[in-house]
């Protein structure tokens, strides 16, 4: 018997999305912009007290969504939890995109915005960052005069680091009156500027969140969608009826309520991270000013070679030759002892071209 199954022309078109290797977890792991921290202690006790009845049970939203928002400084109608980070995405689609519609985005950016429009047939529009990673504000500006349906800016950008200032996000809403604005701030806290205040001047405006960075919650997938309530209204209906685990819950507001252990992590990042690029700078190699908890920098044609070495050595890092160059890495600002390791290695391993 064959069998014919109806896949989805979009779907034959594109391979597969293939996450870097895994077995990380005993490696220096300076590669997907985690928390190497961990998150507070506060969560493990946290999740320690939940019940066999309550894990028996669907999760009930409302109260923790009204503690979560107050946390952010919004109404809970004003806040829309997520299966993660990447969840927090994809309910632009299902609510703004259609097969044909056009997106907007600024590369190198985080991949998946181009992930889901190419798995629901979408048309992208790229714009690109400047030699010196300067967002491309005059292009993004032309560009809004076409209509697409949803234009993402990652703020600060990953792996750029670029951070979109005030009077630049101001003049992209004025010419955005027919598209939904997604900030992406997964790395807000390190760059001291959110779009949050602004949700009720421009319905347009959607701020994605996650719980992923500076929280230590990559492995239990809490995201965010943070808009005026008319808005978020339009994007509930494209949500399941039970989108988050209450494992995620009752971890986010244990994190939340230890805000001492993220602001010290957050002043922790911003230290090692002018750090880090001075001793680069010294040895030759370039950076480019970050916002984030991490730094993207430029090795040159040896970089490639260097990066093998670093992985053999268990230190990984997020090459990005293909996107942007050969050379270029993407590095997580980590612990003061993992910084020190890798920087050692570089030393070591690593020549500025003569």
């Amino acid at each position: 018997m064959k069998v014919h199954l109806p896949v989805r022309e979009a779907i034959l078109n594109r391979r597969t999305y293939e996450a870097p290797a895994e077995g990380r977890s005993e490696k220096l792991r300076l590669d997907f912009n985690e928390n190497t921290a961990g998150c507070s202690p506060a969560v493990r006790r946290a999740l320690a007290k939940l019940t066999t009845k309550q894990l028996a049970m669907y999760p009930e939203y409302q109260a923790p969504t009204r503690r979560i928002a107050r946390y952010f400084g919004v109404r809970p109608e004003e806040l829309l939890l997520t299966n993660g980070g990447d969840d927090a995405l994809r309910v632009f689609f299902d609510t703004f995109v259609q097969s044909g519609s056009s997106i907007l985005i600024c590369e190198p950016t985080f991949p998946m915005y181009r992930y889901y429009a190419e798995i629901y047939g979408a048309r992208i529009s790229v714009l690109r960052y400047g030699s010196e990673m300067e967002f491309p504000l005059q292009g993004v500006i032309s560009a809004l005069r076409r209509r697409p349906s949803v234009l993402f800016i990652a703020n600060p950008n990953n792996p750029t680091g670029t951070l979109l200032q005030k009077e630049e996000l101001r003049r992209i809403l004025k010419a955005a009156t027919h598209t939904a604005v997604v900030m992406d701030e997964a790395y807000a806290e390190f760059s001291g500027f959110s779009a949050m205040p602004w949700i009720r001047k421009y319905a347009q405006l959607f701020v994605a969140k996650t719980f992923s960075k500076v929280a230590g919650l990559a492995a239990l997938r809490l995201g965010a969608v943070i808009a005026c309530e008319e808005s978020l209204a339009l994007v509930r209906r494209a949500m399941p009826p039970f989108p988050v685990n209450l494992a995620a819950l009752v971890a986010a507001e244990a994190a939340l309520n230890d805000r001492e252990t993220m602001q010290r992590y957050v002043n922790g990042v911003k230290r090692l991270r002018a750090w880090f690029a001075a001793e680069l700078e010294k040895l030759g190699v370039k950076t480019y000013p970050s916002a984030g908890n991490f730094l993207l920098e430029n090795f040159g044609p040896s970089g490639p070679a260097l990066f093998q070495k670093l992985e053999k050595q268990g230190i990984l890092l997020r090459e990005r030759s293909k996107d942007i160059g050969p050379g270029f890495v993407r590095s997580t600002i980590g612990t003061q002892s993992e910084m020190r390791r890798l920087l050692k290695s570089i030393r070591k391993e690593w020549k500025a071209p003569a």
